[in-house]
């Protein structure tokens, strides 16, 4: 059996792309802080869309899990520094815990190849 998370990080279905939710995990473990986690699990969903010919401009919904919603503003903030223009339809919820001790996982359905 292999070792791991039972899930798939990223899948494909025709047109649509669905990217399991991403924590602000890096090459140097979890960044400190909901906004600097958020910076980094952005990038990671980003680089899986890219892995699939997309870009967060193909990116149709998100699905933004917070610890707090105390940190529902800053998230905003930072949230539009990936998603410029018109940002994607979104849902913005408050858990008690997320993996590995995060504040703050995004995930996203894309949409490439039709309009």
């Amino acid at each position: 059996m292999a070792s791991g998370p039972p899930y798939t990080p990223v899948v494909r279905s025709g047109e649509w792309i669905v990217v399991s939710g991403q924590i602000g995990l890096g090459p140097d473990g979890l960044a400190d802080g909901m906004a600097e986690q958020l910076r980094v699990a952005l990038s990671n969903l980003e680089a899986l869309l890219a892995d699939q010919g997309a870009t967060v401009a193909d990116v149709v919904k998100t699905t933004v899990f917070l610890t707090t919603m105390d940190d529902y503003a800053e998230m905003n903030e930072v949230y539009l520094d990936t998603f410029t223009g018109t940002p994607p339809a979104r849902s913005a919820v408050a858990v008690a815990a997320l993996p590995l001790g995060a504040l703050v996982e995004v995930e996203a359905w894309a949409r490439i190849g039709a309009d």
